[in-house]
């Protein structure tokens, strides 16, 4: 009984053992007859086409279940040179053809493209409720609107049909009347505080202008003049002809001021600067003249004229004999000085901007 137990394990040891090194060399005789070597027998080509097998010293070596660990497979070389997917024995490409194929690759890709066939002419300009949100006058949306409601003409025509494309360099736009200034223009007032020069730059270095608008991305200049002691508003602005029509006398805009004096003041005061007073240059009128307020002595009174000469305010007073203590310039058209502080510079609305223009006929 012991001697057959034994037999019989040992028969099936042996038959278990037979069975395992049957199926390992049926696996090597289909890996053969399907073209593959063995796992031991396999090699790997490094570099420009060499082999190099397991125990090889030129090139990486890899083991029986994997690839080469470092070589062209892995430093991103293409499919079929010198990795996985080139079949076995086959000759690695020239680095010559693989540099002429990325050629003709690149020389695809980069042909210029075909001009085709205009059918249409190309529109130009921009559309009319853009360039009005860029200026300022609202959303798109809302500028749309102002369209539908008929409030904006351009060249003179009012518009009232949406996505009409207008040059803005060119074309004259209006809003309720009034000019959009839809060019890169800018537009400033300044509360000038008394002893700065109105010059943009002061050779003996004074305080001046041109420091309340440095950073500026365009050059920017002074719209007429006030004195080095009288305070109030000034213009500042790129549109030359704007500037230029604003201080020639053709036009006329009137200026605005309030005026310290020491009194009594007689009643003709107002009659006698409206009539003209004569002066070494020749007569100077005034356009208007009030008493605003009066304390004891001292007296505020408001001068508007549309001249524009040298410290025409004071000489006029003093030519009357109400020499000037301290003078203000209130308003510059329709532009008025209103709460802004002494120093502030503002951006001009688009509205004072076409107050302005029209004020000049632009």
């Amino acid at each position: 009984m012991r001697s057959s137990g034994r037999n019989s394990r040992g028969s099936g040891s042996g038959s278990g053992g037979n069975n395992y090194r049957g199926a390992g060399n049926r696996r090597d005789e289909q890996q053969q007859r399907a073209g593959r070597p063995r796992p031991e027998e396999r090699r790997y080509d490094v570099g420009g086409g060499s082999q190099a097998g397991p125990g090889s010293k030129g090139g990486s070596q890899g083991g029986p279940k994997g690839g080469p660990k470092g070589g062209a497979a892995k430093s991103g070389a293409p499919k079929g040179v010198g990795g996985r997917g080139r079949k076995p024995n086959a000759p690695a490409r020239p680095r010559e053809y693989e540099a002429q194929m990325e050629e003709r690759n690149r020389a695809r890709h980069d042909k210029p493209r075909v001009a085709l066939p205009k059918t249409f002419g190309e529109v130009e300009g921009e559309r009319l409720q853009k360039v009005l949100a860029r200026a300022g006058m609202g959303s798109r949306r809302a500028c749309e609107e102002l369209i539908d409601q008929a409030r904006v003409e351009v060249n003179g025509k009012i518009v009232t049909e949406q996505g009409l494309r207008v040059d803005p360099e060119k074309d004259e736009i209006k809003v309720d009347g009034l000019t959009v200034a839809t060019q890169s223009y800018l537009f400033f007032a300044l509360n000038k505080p008394a002893g700065v020069v109105s010059t943009m730059e002061d050779p003996d270095g004074r305080q001046c202008l041109g420091d309340y608008v440095t950073n500026r991305e365009t050059r920017l200049f002074h719209v007429g003049r006030l004195d080095t002691e009288t305070e109030g508003i000034i213009l500042l602005t790129n549109h030359g002809e704007l500037a230029h029509r604003l201080t020639h006398p053709r036009y006329g805009v009137k200026k605005t001021y309030l005026a310290a004096i020491q009194g009594p003041l007689p009643r003709d005061l107002g009659k006698r600067l409206k009539s003209g007073i004569e002066l070494e240059d020749g007569y100077a009128r005034a356009d208007h003249f009030r008493v605003v307020q009066n304390t004891g002595k001292n007296y505020l009174v408001e001068v508007s004229l549309h001249e524009g000469r040298k410290h025409i305010v004071r000489r006029m007073l003093a030519e009357a004999g109400f020499p000037v203590d301290k003078l203000v310039r209130t308003a510059f058209g329709p532009i008025a000085l209103g709460d802004q502080k002494s120093g502030w510079l503002r951006r001009m609305t688009n509205t004072e901007v076409g107050m302005l223009m029209r004020e000049v006929d632009l």
